[in-house]
């Protein structure tokens, strides 16, 4: 097997994020439900929420895109696999995640629809309840894929969040199975609870087939993923069935279990959460570059600890500081 040229390789949604503040009666009014993601089908549909925003901050996102730009930001190699339109969003979202030091080399898509965008409304009490278009990201087919990159990445990181279109679900299962013959490790974040209840027996499936070696999940999916309502059963449930598992608690921190060992961190005190927008898709891009690092189980909960509360701190789900510095400083 060949040293690896990248730490990690992700696919997912390439998005643009639109961020406004909301109170929660223009949640409730608008049909929202606070702190959830939920998908709009149409440009029209997309264009009317938006005119109801308030000003805004525009930045590229998507879960897996931000991951990989935090890995970056941490000193590790990292590419990224996903799909845009040949428009002025997508041009954006190119220019950001290459400027932030990350291998993008997929070909834009040409026509209808648009780069995929998501509204996030932040209330004063740091919830973002999402809702997205997935626009041109859905239809992100196995041919883009870069197999050369993929097998060239010590870890292949999916996002739940793009399992739910067809044709990019059977590209994340083509990439599995590069990944797989290149003896590369398959790490997946679920995402949300309403992938997993779509999906979740789909998920199940590759977890049960040892597809997976690393699964991202918070307390609810986790939940949800192992339809039991007992926190610990359904950890002891995931964790018999995946190398390493990490459940991430909010204020209560997160755990992560490998091969039976179990260690367990506290959040990363902050003064105020400002936007919990990418707070899990950091945390997994410090306890990835850990691990790649070669980072204690517990060290690198640490690191997504660290991660995680530097992006709860202000607006937008890319880092704001010197992320080398700030790990420096707070781990060594």
């Amino acid at each position: 097997m060949t040293t690896p040229a990248y730490d990690v390789v992700a696919i997912g949604n390439a998005i643009v994020d639109v961020l406004s503040q909301a109170d929660d009666a223009f949640i409730t009014e608008t049909g929202m439900t606070k702190g959830s993601m939920q998908l709009m089908f149409s440009p029209a549909e997309a264009d009317a929420l938006y005119a109801k925003m308030g000003p805004g901050i525009e930045a590229s996102g998507g879960s897996a895109a931000n991951t990989v730009a935090a890995i970056a930001a941490l000193g590790g190699r990292a590419g990224f696999i996903g799909q845009v339109a040949d428009d002025q969003l997508g041009e954006v979202f190119a220019h950001d995640i290459r400027a932030a030091g990350v291998t993008f080399t997929t070909a834009t898509r040409d026509g209808e629809p648009t780069t995929a965008r998501c509204l996030i409304f932040v209330t004063p009490d740091g919830q973002r309840t999402m809702n997205t278009f997935l626009g041109a990201s859905q239809f992100l087919p196995a041919s883009a894929l870069d197999n050369e990159m993929i097998a060239s990445g010590a870890i292949l990181y999916l996002e739940g969040y793009l399992w739910d279109p067809e044709e990019p679900r059977q590209a994340m299962r083509a990439a599995i199975e590069v990944a797989r013959k290149a003896g590369r490790k398959v790490a997946f974040t679920l995402s949300d609870v309403f992938c997993i209840s779509r999906h979740g027996g789909d998920f199940r499936d590759l977890m049960a087939k040892g597809l997976i070696d690393i699964m991202f999940a918070n307390e609810n999916e986790i939940l949800a993923l192992m339809e039991v309502e007992d926190f610990e059963t359904a950890v002891a449930a995931a964790a018999a069935q995946v190398p390493v598992l990490v459940v991430t608690r909010s204020e209560k921190g997160a755990i992560a279990i490998a091969n039976g060992e179990r260690v367990a961190c506290g959040a990363e005190p902050i003064e105020k959460v400002v936007d919990t927008t990418g707070a899990g898709d950091l945390f997994a891009a410090g306890f990835l570059t850990g691990q790649a690092q070669g980072r204690s189980l517990e060290q690198s909960l640490r690191l997504g600890a660290i991660c995680a509360a530097e992006i709860i701190s202000h607006y937008g789900a890319r880092p704001m500081c010197d992320m080398q510095a700030l790990v420096a400083e707070k781990l060594g």
